[in-house]
Parts: C-alpha cells; sequence; structure tokens
C-alpha cells in the first residue's frame, strides 16, 4: 500500500525553527556523532523536531528537504500503522503529522522546564540530547497524538520503544500538561487514564497507577477495559522519587508529594504530603 504525504507540515516547521532564540541552539552547522536507533521513525522524529541537535541543522533553511523528510517521516508513519487496520490510515497520518509544528513548541516548554526543574541542567542542548525523560516525553507528545487518531496499537509501540530507549514508561493515552519535566527518571510509571496538569515535576521510581482493576461482567477472567483507573494531577506538582500515586484520585495544584510516599486518596491544593515516621537508622562502631 503506497502512500504519498501531501501536507504543508513542513512550512510550519520552518517557521517554528526561524522563531527560535537562545537558548535554544540557533546554529544550524552544528555536528554530532551519530547513534544509532533501531527505529528509524524515532530517529527521524527527533531530527524533525530538533534538527540543529540531531545533525539535521540544513533542514532550517533548506525547505524541500525538509518536505522530503516529513515526507519520509509520515510514510514510515504509514507503514507502522498500515498493518493494524484493513483501510487505508493516510487521513489519520496527515493529521498527526500536520501537529508536528504545535508538538514542537510544546516540547520546547519541556525543555525549558527541565532547565529551570534542574540545578544540575547546563545548557538546553544537554537536556535535548542526553536526558531520558526528554527523549521519553518527545515520543509520548506523537504517540498521545496518534492514540488520539485512534492508531493505539502504533502508539503502543512508538510508547514501548520510548520506555526501551529511556527506562520510563507512559502509556499514550496519558495526557500531560505543558512544561512537563521527569528527572532522572528510571522506573517511572504513568498509565494510560492519568492525566498530568501543567509544571509537573516528577522523580524516578514515580508510579501513577491503578489501585486495583475491575473485571467484565461476562468474563471473570478478563479485566475490563476503557474505564478511569489512574489519577488526575494538577498544576505545579511535585511528587518525589519512589512515590506511589494510585486509583482514579485528584491531586490539586500546588502540591508536593515527598519521596516514598504512597497516596490512595485525593489531595487538596497547596498541601504537602510526607511520610511522617521515618525509618531510624543505628549505627554500630566496628572494631
Amino acid at each position: 500500500m503506497s502512500y504519498t504525504y501531501l501536507g504543508d507540515a513542513h512550512i510550519g516547521l520552518t517557521a517554528s525553527y526561524r522563531d527560535d532564540e537562545p537558548p535554544f541552539p540557533t546554529d544550524a552547522s552544528l555536528s554530532f556523532s551519530r547513534r544509532n536507533h533501531l527505529r528509524e521513525d524515532v530517529d527521524l522524529l527527533k531530527r524533525l523536531l530538533f534538527p540543529r541537535c540531531w545533525n539535521a541543522g540544513n533542514w532550517v533553511a533548506d525547505e524541500g528537504t525538509l518536505r522530503d523528510a516529513v515526507a519520509n517521516f509520515a510514510s514510515l508513519c504509514h507503514s507502522g500503522i498500515a498493518p493494524y487496520v484493513d483501510e487505508d490510515p493516510a487521513d489519520v497520518v496527515e493529521s498527526v503529522v500536520n501537529k508536528l509544528p504545535d508538538i514542537r513548541e510544546t516540547l520546547k516548554k519541556d525543555v525549558e522546564a527541565a532547565y529551570k526543574g534542574d540545578p544540575a541542567a547546563r545548557s538546553y542542548m544537554e537536556i535535548i540530547r542526553s536526558y531520558p525523560g526528554v527523549q521519553a516525553v518527545v515520543v509520548h507528545r506523537i504517540a498521545h497524538a496518534f492514540y488520539e487518531a485512534d492508531a493505539t496499537e502504533y502508539a503502543r509501540e512508538l510508547a514501548e520503544y520510548a520506555k526501551m530507549e529511556s527506562g520510563i514508561d507512559i502509556h499514550p493515552g496519558a495526557t500531560i500538561g505543558d512544561y512537563f519535566f521527569i528527572d532522572h527518571g528510571t522506573g517511572v510509571v504513568i498509565g494510560e487514564t492519568a492525566t498530568i496538569g501543567d509544571w509537573a515535576r516528577i522523580y524516578q521510581d514515580v508510579t501513577l497507577g491503578a489501585l486495583h482493576f475491575e473485571e467484565q461482567e461476562d468474563d471473570e477472567h478478563t479485566l475490563k477495559k476503557g474505564y478511569k483507573r489512574h489519577p488526575d494531577i494538577g498544576d505545579s506538582v511535585v511528587i518525589g522519587a519512589g512515590s506511589k500515586v494510585l486509583g482514579a484520585v485528584t491531586v490539586g495544584d500546588h502540591v508536593s508529594i515527598g519521596a516514598n510516599s504512597w497516596v490512595t486518596e485525593d489531595v487538596p491544593d497547596h498541601t504537602s504530603v510526607f511520610i511522617s515516621e521515618h525509618p531510624t537508622h543505628e549505627r554500630k562502631q566496628r572494631d
């Protein structure tokens, strides 16, 4: 099944590149050693979203080459979706690829949040190329768009690849607001029906998961699908390392959840949650 992308996402991307200002990279001549990727679509996606950071700086000023790259990405997405559906998925691909300029602008906000939220960060370039949380969110933003367009199986493929690459498991159904930052990231799990507001920051080994599962009424061995089972996280929330927020609970705005907390009830706005009695440590002098 052949497919040729005829949309104009390259025009929007060109305008978006042109609007970049420091501290985003603005030098199109930068050159880095190439990283090998198992998925060509993800590799190409990264270059389309941040070309100056992934050896594609010439795309910034070369609209023809950029148009071809966008068309190539669209073709790869089409090939990824096609095995799952009987009809031609061209309309789905076109609708999602046309969102690339908007997705890029959202990701720029995520990079800004990472820089502002990590005292160890030295540059936007470092964040874009090195931070696993950013790598995962780059893929999630496009995977979520495909999920919303009912290309759920292809979206899940992208999410699983991002998990393999970053150690971060974000279901493509999760809805995530602007200025999102996952620091360190290893072991983070965000479930399908979770929602996260703006300026949220979470750390390694955090789970936004389900507390329990319901079974299908007509089959006790099959878990029920498509119901709300994950948390809603508000704006300006910080969730510390190792914390578990479970079930369809609501965490309000401006909430801080301390490390290793276990949250299974709603948390109101402007609240700090923490373990009140930490284990005590004993020390014994060795002979």
